[in-house]
């Protein structure tokens, strides 16, 4: 996923400021040598230089930048003809030392960066097999996802999204499994699964939630106790039936979707008949009933975790996803959650603490669901 266009810029500035420094350091060296009595010592620039391009340079600028540091404090001393001093040589002998240590240092940075890149790219693979970007159009409708992590190279977490055509619609579930690393991508796995199968094979949107409960039900009987207690997830399953302009909603204790209208009017679906989490009906048993609304023509729904609700300003305000939409219309679902990725970004500043999933599904003002599917 591509960084920011600010973050970029930011971090490219920042990244050349630095690139600059050592050698800054050992100019200032020799001209604080210059314009100060002899009694004063420029050692301080000449060690720090090599240390600071350390992490920055290659392996080349980093020896470079040393070998620079030593000429630098020898050219001092041979200026006050004190080079064979034993002061003069211990100065000398400390910064080559120090030059030493920086391309150590160098090489031990070098592999810590190739261990993390080659762990980003295996996370990003395993969220790309487990979370694969869904079609921009099924069944006639319009879809677009988007996966934001809260870190670069942070452990993939357990947010969630799936979209299936079947026979009895268009079907889809949002979901935030709790933890993170690899117990939440195993039981991510195991909802998708379970959820891709269900979608096809039962006939209402309440059996594929009851289908979803059994498959968390097994997969927290393969763990042991320790981890039975991080197999529950909070999610929604929609269904869009074919030809109709109506949506029907599961919701398992997962944020309410938000249904936007063409005019730019919104609203909140709220359940009216809360649920436990998936997972969890060890502690009590609630029927599933899905719950119906109307989909017309240029509607959107918006389906999210609580990445982008419970997302804070420096001050602790949540971002709240209802005020910043209501009243604002867009052309399409991708334009959507490509600027609540933005505006979440800005509002916490690039701090953001928990992943973020979402998802948008809107009804195109001429359906195509009854036009036959090319394959």
């Amino acid at each position: 996923m591509a960084e920011p266009t600010g973050r970029r810029f930011s971090y490219a500035r920042t990244r050349t400021l630095a690139g600059v420094l050592p050698v800054l350091l050992i100019v200032m060296g020799l001209f604080y040598d210059h314009f100060t009595p002899r009694e004063f010592t420029a050692v301080p620039f000449f060690t720090v230089a090599p240390l600071v391009a350390a992490p920055l340079f290659s392996l080349l600028g980093t020896v470079v930048t040393g070998l620079a540091s030593v000429a630098g404090i020898t050219v001092v001393h041979v200026r006050y003809g004190d080079a064979g001093h034993v002061d003069a040589i211990t100065e000398i002998v400390t910064v080559a030392i120090v030059a030493a240590l920086a391309v150590l240092i160098n090489r031990l940075v070098r592999r810590s960066d190739a261990r993390l890149a080659t762990a980003r790219e295996i996370a990003e693979a395993a969220q790309r097999a487990v979370l694969p970007v869904p079609q921009e159009r099924i069944g006639g409708l319009e879809i677009a996802a988007r996966y934001e992590a809260a870190q670069a190279g942070a452990s993939i977490g357990g947010d969630l999204y799936a979209v299936q055509d079947s026979p009895h619609g268009v079907r889809l579930i949002v979901g935030d499994v709790r933890g993170k690393g690899l117990g939440a991508v195993s039981a991510v796995a195991v909802l998708i699964g379970a959820f891709r199968e269900a979608a096809e094979q039962e006939s209402t949107l309440e059996a594929v939630a009851q289908r979803l409960e059994r498959a968390l039900a097994r997969e927290a009987a393969r763990r042991d106790a320790a981890v039975e207690h991080e197999g529950f997830a909070t999610a929604v399953l929609a269904e869009f039936p074919h030809g109709a302009g109506r949506a029907r909603i599961v919701n398992r204790g997962h944020p309410s979707p938000l249904l936007l209208y063409a005019d730019g009017t919104l609203s909140e679906l709220d359940t009216t008949r809360p649920a436990l989490p998936l997972g969890m009906d060890d502690l009590g048993t609630w029927p599933d009933r899905a719950e119906e609304t109307g989909f017309p023509p240029g509607a959107t729904l918006l389906f999210y975790t609580d990445g982008l609700s419970e997302a804070r300003d420096e001050h602790g305000t949540f971002y709240a996803p209802v005020e910043r939409l209501s009243g604002r219309a867009f052309p399409g679902p991708r334009a959507l959650l490509t600027t609540l990725a933005e505006e979440v970004r800005r509002h916490t500043g690039d701090r953001t603490t928990d992943d973020m999933a979402l998802l948008a599904v809107r009804r195109p003002h001429t359906s195509l669901s009854h036009l036959p599917q090319i394959s």
